[in-house]
């Protein structure tokens, strides 16, 4: 019963930071607040779809984060760069928001709103940031959303049945597919009330951003972690903008699979070459002009270690980079020839 009690307190702190976010357009799709939508017409079924991976996106929350009004959600929430969106906050008073930066990369978007123009006694609610690295196997944790009105003030918990998971995603409004990794999985239940609120860990603390849900599954959902939004936060303050690392190389990921498919010495690592299809598109393997092409990297070069960090299936290109300084020189090691070969590049920008 304690714990109960706690979890409620973490909830009545935590729900007046969170918000719902749609577009202005849409607004009218919704019974919020008390306003009955127009009857559209149904619309037509398509006909011979692919079939589509089962992991299936939501969104309509957000949390508010600090006290100048920036808001964390996803990316997929705000499908649209040149759309207006407004911010519902609690008590239903819509304001208007600024898109601050949108990352595809880890799913995330930051907005922001006039704290002035909220109309509350009380000061800005924000809900702190956690440290997701920290999150344990079994630590209980709380999802919370607020979409719309469908599903205002949704609340489940669980606890964290899974750490660093990759999965394969589709937003269910837009069909486009994404891969996210590192993602928190859960069996709190993430439905489109929650996804894009936080996940809280039982100190009140954002540990991750609800994010998506296994369709036709029970009890399996997934968060992105938090690190990857307070990176963001800090990149946004620093640089005004979310800048990513830029090698400028295709490559193949090297699993036991892979290594044996193609007669490999190693398996790990990652083989430098365009994927089949991306080659019959007459796309190289080597961007040309980019830090990998000025590096002397070639096509089937195997590249084994950035920084002296071994490149694995859980310990990707991509999270490698992101440790990286941009502009900075990087070591790399290879394997050309069945002769390992250290190289130098400095790593580019690639401007989201």
């Amino acid at each position: 019963m304690q714990g109960d009690n706690s979890i409620v307190q973490i909830v009545k702190k935590a729900l007046p930071a969170v918000v719902s976010i749609a577009m202005v357009q849409e607004l009218d799709d919704f019974e919020f607040p008390l306003k009955k939508p127009a009857k559209k017409p149904a619309k037509p079924k398509k006909e011979n779809r692919p079939s589509l991976p089962s992991i299936m996106l939501g969104g309509g929350s957000g949390f508010i984060v600090n006290d100048r009004g920036a808001i964390l959600t996803n990316r997929h929430v705000i499908t649209d760069l040149l759309g207006e969106y407004v911010v519902v906050m609690p008590n239903g008073q819509k304001i208007m928001a600024e898109i601050l930066a949108r990352d595809p990369i880890h799913d995330i978007a930051i907005l922001k709103i006039n704290p002035a123009a909220v109309i509350s006694d009380a000061p800005l609610s924000i809900i702190p940031l956690g440290d997701s690295l920290k999150a344990e196997l079994g630590e209980t944790v709380v999802a919370i959303g607020n979409a719309l009105g469908i599903f205002r003030n949704t609340v489940s918990v669980g606890v964290v049945s899974g750490l660093s998971r990759e999965i394969q995603a589709q937003n269910e409004i837009t069909h486009e597919n994404s891969k996210l990794r590192g993602l928190l999985q859960t069996d709190a239940a993430i439905n489109p009330g929650n996804s894009g609120g936080p996940l809280l860990n039982l100190k009140g603390e954002a540990v991750g951003i609800n994010a998506a849900m296994v369709s036709g599954a029970e009890n399996i959902g997934f968060a992105l972690p938090i690190n990857n939004a307070k990176w963001a936060l800090k990149e946004l303050e620093q640089y005004g903008r979310i800048r990513q690392p830029y090698l400028g190389v295709r490559y193949l990921a090297i699993d036991s699979e892979l290594k044996h498919q193609f007669g490999l010495p190693v398996n790990y690592g990652v083989l430098v070459m365009a994927e089949p299809e991306i080659k019959r598109a007459q796309k190289q393997a080597i961007v040309p002009n980019s830090p990998a092409a000025k590096a002397g990297l070639k096509e089937v070069d195997i590249i084994l270690e950035i920084q002296g960090k071994k490149i694995t299936t859980e310990q990707t290109v991509n999270d490698l980079l992101e440790m990286c300084n941009i502009g900075k020189e990087i070591p790399i090691k290879i394997l050309r020839n069945g002769q390992e070969k250290m190289l130098k590049f400095v790593l580019g920008e690639k401007t989201i």
